[in-house]
C-alpha cells in the first residue's frame, strides 16, 4: 500500500509538477468542452487555422506588454476575416483559403519570435512549457478557462442550436453570425489557455480529440459535454504520470494519451466501434445464411 502511495505522490513532491497538473486539468477540460461543438459543427480545420493564426497576436501582445488573450482574439478574428475574403472574392475554395491564411499567419508569428529580443524563450509558445508554469501563468490560465467554460455553459443551448441548424436558430430569433463569432472568440481564448500546456502546434489536438472520442461513445449531446471533459482530464493525469516516470515531453504525452484513447474507442466502442460493427455484421450474415430457403433446406455455413 505504501508503495502505491509513494508511486502516486512522488511527482508532486516537486512544486512545478503541481502547477503542471493544475494547468493540464484546466486546459484539458476547457478544450474538451469546446471540442464538442467544433466536432458537431465540423470546424476541425477551422480550429486548426485559428489556433495557429493566433501566434503573431500573442507575440505582438508580448512586445507591447498587452495581455496574450487580447492579441490572440484580434488575430483569431483577423484570420477568419481573411479566410472569408479569400474564399468569397476569388476562385479559391474554403479549405485552400484556410490553408493559405493560417500558414501565412503562423509563419509571421515565427518570424516575429525570431526577431523579438526577449529575456525569456518565446519558443514555449510553439511547443509549450508545462513544467515552467508559474503561479501567475496558472492564474491567467484559470481566469481564461473560467471565462470560456462559463460562456459555453451559459449559452450552450444557443451554440447547440447553431451547430445543428443555423437557419432554425435564425427563425427562432437568434443571430447565427453573432453565435458563430462568439464561438470563434472562445476558440481564440481557448488556444491561449492551452498555450502553456502543449503549445500552438498541438493545441488543435486538444480541441478535437476529446469531442471526437465522446461522439463515438454517445448519441446525446448532453452526455458528450460530460464524457469529453472527463476523458480529457483522465488523459491529462495518465499523461503526466507516464511523462514523469518515462522522462518524456509532458505536453506531447498528454496529447498522445488522448490519441491512443481515441483509437481504442474507435476500435472497441460498443455502438460505433469498428470491431463490434464487424462482429454484428458477421453475426447477421450468419443468421441470414441459416434462414430456410424457399425450397425448404437450410443453407450451410
Amino acid at each position: 500500500m505504501n508503495a502505491v502511495f509513494d508511486f502516486l505522490a512522488e511527482p508532486f513532491r516537486f512544486g512545478f509538477m503541481t502547477n503542471a497538473l493544475a494547468a493540464t486539468m484546466i486546459a484539458s477540460v476547457v478544450c474538451a468542452l469546446l471540442s464538442c461543438w467544433l466536432v458537431l459543427i465540423g470546424w476541425s480545420l477551422m480550429g486548426d487555422a485559428v489556433s495557429h493564426a493566433v501566434l503573431p497576436g500573442v507575440v505582438l501582445a508580448y512586445i507591447v506588454g498587452a495581455p496574450f488573450a487580447l492579441g490572440a482574439v484580434v488575430f483569431g478574428f483577423l484570420a477568419v476575416a481573411l479566410i472569408g475574403a479569400v474564399r468569397d472574392r476569388g476562385r479559391i475554395k474554403e479549405d485552400a483559403a484556410i490553408g493559405v491564411v493560417f500558414t501565412t499567419l503562423f509563419a509571421l508569428g515565427l518570424v516575429l519570435i525570431s526577431v523579438t529580443p526577449s529575456q525569456t524563450d518565446l519558443n514555449h509558445i510553439i511547443f509549450g512549457n508545462l513544467l515552467g508554469v508559474s503561479t501567475s501563468d496558472l492564474v491567467q490560465i484559470a481566469v481564461l478557462g473560467a471565462v470560456v467554460a462559463a460562456v459555453l455553459i451559459l449559452k450552450r443551448r444557443d451554440f447547440t442550436l447553431y451547430a445543428f441548424d443555423p437557419m432554425h436558430a435564425f427563425a427562432l430569433g437568434a443571430n447565427p453570425r453573432l453565435i458563430g463569432a462568439t464561438l470563434l472568440g472562445l476558440l481564440a481564448l481557448t488556444a491561449v489557455t492551452a498555450l502553456q500546456v502543449v503549445g500552438i502546434v498541438l493545441v488543435v489536438a486538444m480541441l478535437i480529440i476529446p469531442g471526437a472520442t465522446a461522439y463515438l461513445l454517445t448519441d446525446r449531446f448532453r452526455r458528450m459535454l460530460v464524457i469529453a471533459p472527463v476523458l480529457a482530464a483522465a488523459c491529462g493525469v495518465v499523461g503526466l504520470y507516464v511523462s514523469f516516470y518515462a522522462d518524456t515531453s509532458l505536453g506531447g504525452m498528454v496529447v498522445l494519451t488522448q490519441g491512443v484513447l481515441f483509437f481504442l474507442v474507435y476500435l472497441f466502442a460498443p455502438a460505433r466501434g469498428v470491431i463490434p460493427a464487424w462482429q454484428r455484421s458477421r453475426r447477421e450474415s450468419d443468421e441470414r445464411a441459416q434462414e430456410p430457403t424457399p425450397d425448404g433446406p437450410i443453407l450451410a455455413k
